[in-house]
């Protein structure tokens, strides 16, 4: 699977942007998607993540309310809509996905478990 990221840029404090990371490959909808982030200087981290059925979408304390996350299996690509952007979400956004969990409603938030991921896209909030 080859995953593409997109849809990040320079927003304002309060405003919203809206990624997207589209996927090659047929096995993407058993798979679970994940999105992290890595700002300079700091660990990647986890942000969200959706199994393959959107049956469960775990998300980062730190996003949770302001985010969500979304996949459409037959356009294979998942989602992230950040509404109410702080500073403090300024990082290089990347998906990720999981094929150890194909048709399966656990989700992992380490970035290790991961093993396919896009290039990553760079999301800057002003304040």
């Amino acid at each position: 699977v080859q995953l593409q990221a997109f849809g990040g840029g320079l927003v304002q404090a309060g405003g919203s942007l809206r990624l997207s990371c589209a996927a090659a490959g047929r096995a993407f909808s058993v798979y679970a998607m994940g999105w992290f982030r890595q700002a300079p200087g700091k660990e990647r981290e986890f942000v969200a993540a959706i199994s393959w059925n959107s049956g469960n979408t775990p998300y980062a304390d730190s996003v949770k309310g302001r985010f969500t996350i979304s996949r459409d299996n037959a356009r294979k690509t998942v989602f992230l809509q950040m509404n109410s952007l702080k500073p403090e979400d300024t990082a290089v956004y990347y998906c990720a996905g999981d094929s150890d969990r194909f048709y399966s409603h656990t989700i992992a938030r380490s970035a290790g478990t991961y093993d396919y991921w896009g290039q990553g896209t760079q999301v800057t909030v002003s304040s």
